[in-house]
C-alpha cells in the first residue's frame, strides 16, 4: 500500500516532489525503506529537471545585491589564491623571464584584432539604431525617473511604486517621469585611457585630470588592436621582461612601426553608416539593432577572456587594463577604510555594458502597468524592450525573464488569483 501511494505521488508536480522527499527523510521509517524511496524520488526529479533544461532553459533577471554588500566574484576566491601562488612560485624559481603569452607581454593577440574592429562596428551600429528608434519618426518614448535610475520604455510611464529617490516617502514611492534619451537605454561605463597598458598600467590620483576618459568598451577595443586618431596608444614589436615581478622594457627608445596594416579609424565612425541602414523600415532597423546588441556583448566577452577588465566591488567604476587605477574617488560603502580607493575585482559583461532592465509591456499603447500586478510582469534589457516594441521578434534568451507565458489577471480579480 505504501509503495502504491508513493507511485501515485510521483506523478505530481516538481514542488510536490520536494515536499514528499522532505517528508520521507523526516519520517520514522526503517533505514532501508527510507533510502530506497529517496533514491526513487531523486532520480525522478533529476530526469524532470533534465527534460526541462533541455527544452527551455530558464533565465531570470539578476537580483540586485544589498546596499553596502560587495559584488560577487566572477572567479571563486580559491581559484584566485591558487593562481597567485603559482605566479609567486614561478617568480621565485625564475626571477628574470620573458613573458611569452600576449597580451601580458605587451604584444597584441593577432586573432583578436579583427574581433576588436567588429566590436567597434557593432557599437556604432547599435548607437545609430537606438538614435533612430528613439529620436526618429515614429519615435518610441523613453521615460526616466527624475529622482532615481528607474527607466521605462512605452507611451505611458508605469505606476509601480518602486522609487527610492529623495522624497519618495511623500510620493508613496511613485516615480516622477521625464523624457529620456539614448544614453539611458544602454549604459556604457567610462574608464581612463592608457597610453601604455604594460609599461604604465595605472593612473595616479594626481593624473586624474590629465588623462582622458572614454567608454570602457572603446578602450577595450583600442587595447585589443583598434587604432583611433584621438586616442593614441603604444604598440610593441618585442615582448617585455619580468624581473622579480616588475615589467622592464629594453626597447623603449626604438620607434614602433609594427602596426602599419591597420589604418586609423576616426572616432566619428558612427557617421559612416551605409545608406542601406538609412533606407530601412522600422521593423528591419529594430532587428538589426537587436542583432548588434547581442553581437556586441558576444564580442566583448571574447575580448575580456584575454584582456583584463576590473571593476570596483562596491561601486560601478570600471577600468580596462592589467590593474585598476589609484584615483581616490570611491564613495561607496567602507570607502573610509580604503582612503577612497576602489576595491578592484574581475569585471563581468554587465559591468562593462549595463543592460538597464526595464518592465516588459505587452501592450505599449494600453493602460499603464499597475502596482498590484507587478508580480505578474516580466523584465528585459532596455535595448531588447525597445526593439521588441519597434517590431523585432522576441529573442529566446529573454523570453523567460519577460514572462510571456503568464496571463495577466484583471484589476478586479488579482486578489482571487493564488
Amino acid at each position: 500500500m505504501l509503495l502504491g501511494r508513493i507511485t501515485q505521488r510521483l506523478q505530481l508536480s516538481h514542488i510536490m516532489m520536494k515536499v514528499l522527499q522532505f517528508q520521507i527523510n523526516s519520517a520514522p521509517f526503517c533505514c532501508q525503506k527510507r533510502i530506497f524511496l529517496s533514491k526513487v524520488i531523486s532520480g525522478y526529479m533529476e530526469n524532470e529537471e533534465g527534460e526541462e533544461e533541455g527544452e527551455k532553459p530558464y533565465k531570470d533577471v539578476p537580483r540586485p545585491g544589498k546596499k553596502g554588500e560587495r559584488k560577487p566574484y566572477a572567479t571563486p576566491m580559491k581559484e584566485l589564491i591558487r593562481r597567485a601562488k603559482e605566479k609567486k612560485k614561478a617568480r621565485q624559481e625564475n626571477p628574470c623571464q620573458i613573458l611569452e603569452h600576449a597580451p601580458e607581454n605587451g604584444l597584441l593577440v593577432p586573432e583578436l584584432i579583427e574581433a576588436a574592429h567588429q566590436v567597434h562596428l557593432d557599437r556604432s551600429s547599435l548607437v545609430h539604431g537606438l538614435s533612430k528608434l528613439v529620436e526618429g519618426d515614429p519615435a518610441i518614448p523613453i521615460h526616466r525617473c527624475r529622482f532615481c535610475p528607474e527607466l521605462h520604455v512605452g507611451w505611458l510611464g508605469h505606476e509601480i511604486r518602486s522609487c527610492e529617490g529623495p522624497g519618495s516617502g511623500s510620493r508613496n514611492s511613485y516615480h516622477v517621469w521625464r523624457r529620456g534619451g539614448v544614453k539611458d537605454i544602454v549604459g556604457f561605463a567610462y574608464c581612463y585611457h592608457l597610453f601604455d597598458r604594460v609599461g604604465k598600467p595605472r593612473v595616479g590620483h594626481k593624473e586624474r585630470l590629465d588623462v582622458p576618459k572614454l567608454p570602457a568598451i572603446l578602450e577595450l577595443c583600442i587595447q585589443a588592436g583598434l587604432n583611433l586618431a584621438d586616442y593614441p596608444t603604444k604598440r610593441r614589436i618585442a615582448p617585455v621582461y619580468s624581473i622579480d615581478g616588475r615589467i622592464v622594457d629594453f626597447e623603449t627608445n626604438k620607434e614602433d612601426d609594427s602596426i602599419t596594416d591597420h589604418q586609423l579609424v576616426p572616432v566619428s565612425f558612427i557617421d559612416s553608416i551605409s545608406e542601406e541602414e538609412e533606407n530601412m523600415n522600422l521593423n528591419e532597423l529594430a532587428m538589426k539593432t537587436l542583432r548588434s546588441w547581442f553581437d556586441l556583448r558576444i564580442g566583448a566577452i571574447k575580448l575580456m577572456k584575454k584582456y583584463n577588465v576590473v571593476t570596483c566591488g562596491y561601486c560601478p567604476e570600471v577600468q580596462v587594463g592589467p590593474k585598476g587605477h589609484k584615483v581616490r574617488m570611491c564613495k561607496a560603502a567602507k570607502h573610509q577604510f580604503r582612503d577612497g580607493q576602489h576595491a578592484w575585482q574581475e569585471a563581468t559583461i554587465d559591468d562593462l555594458i549595463k543592460p538597464n532592465f526595464v518592465w516588459h509591456v505587452k501592450n505599449p499603447k494600453g493602460p499603464p502597468l499597475a502596482n498590484v500586478l507587478k508580480r505578474y510582469y516580466g523584465k528585459a534589457p532596455a535595448v531588447v524592450e525597445l526593439c521588441v516594441q519597434a517590431g523585432a521578434p522576441i529573442p529566446k534568451e529573454c523570453s523567460s525573464m519577460m514572462r510571456l507565458d503568464v496571463v495577466l489577471p484583471d484589476l478586479d480579480e488579482y486578489d482571487l488569483v493564488s
